[in-house]
């Protein structure tokens, strides 16, 4: 499996059959290399509705005739932009021709902000998602806090690699996120959702070192970066 990197939160996986694009946040990202017009996917992945996270999700749908999966509400408003949407739930799960699909719990919001207007759409429940592919579990957090139910996912599932973010302020930080990551139970981390923005500013290589000191692989991919796994 091939995993690029895109910068924020939009990660892009490459298996020998599919293509799958995680928050799509390529427009407007100060530190993307890809254009969301040269993006190949066959399945968007969506966590939750914030702006940095939906990004060109309609767009990249449209242009590949991909299936957009995402929580029931921000479906259902993709949905109605005319692309082709498989609504799901927190606690539910979906075994696709691709491999299978279940959302878990995220600590965050999940409103689309309309500043034309001055208007936040709701997009209901933010989520994480667990994705079964190629006999290989990935879990990608989604924006959210610590929780402690992450020691349930890490129970239920063998996660080969997980996908969490470290920027602080809206998310967990890198203390929260070290602590996520031995809960999990995950083998590799790959940190998510720091460095687009000052605000967000992290170093992933002591982030790297730490989880090094409890025997969890981390790897530190810059924007355009990808890794074999």
């Amino acid at each position: 499996m091939k995993i690029t990197f895109h910068g924020h939160s939009c990660v892009q996986l490459q298996t020998s059959k599919h293509s799958f694009i995680y928050d799509p946040f390529l427009t407007g990202n100060p530190v993307a290399k890809q254009a969301a017009a040269d993006v190949k996917v066959d399945v968007v992945l969506l966590t939750h509705g914030h702006n940095d996270h939906v990004g060109d999700a309609e767009a990249i749908a449209k242009q590949n005739d991909a299936l957009i999966v995402a929580p029931n509400e921000l479906a259902d408003y993709m949905g109605w932009q005319g692309c082709r949407v498989h609504p799901m739930h927190i606690g539910g799960s979906y075994t696709f021709d691709f491999g299978k699909v279940k959302l878990t719990p995220a600590l965050h919001g999940s409103g689309y902000a309309v500043p034309e207007s001055k208007q936040i759409i709701y997009m209901g429940m933010p989520s994480g998602i667990l994705l079964s592919v190629d006999g290989l579990t990935i879990y990608h957090a989604g924006d959210t806090a610590l929780f402690s139910d992450m020691k349930l996912i890490g129970e239920l599932n063998k996660i080969d690699l997980a996908f969490l973010p470290i920027g602080d302020n809206f998310t967990m930080g890198p203390e929260d996120a070290l602590l996520a990551a031995q809960w999990l139970g995950a083998k590799k981390v790959i940190p998510v959702h720091y460095n687009t923005f000052p605000l967000l500013a992290q170093d992933g290589a002591t982030f790297a070192q730490a989880l090094a000191a409890v025997n969890i692989e981390g790897i530190i991919l810059q924007p355009g970066e990808s890794y074999e796994l």
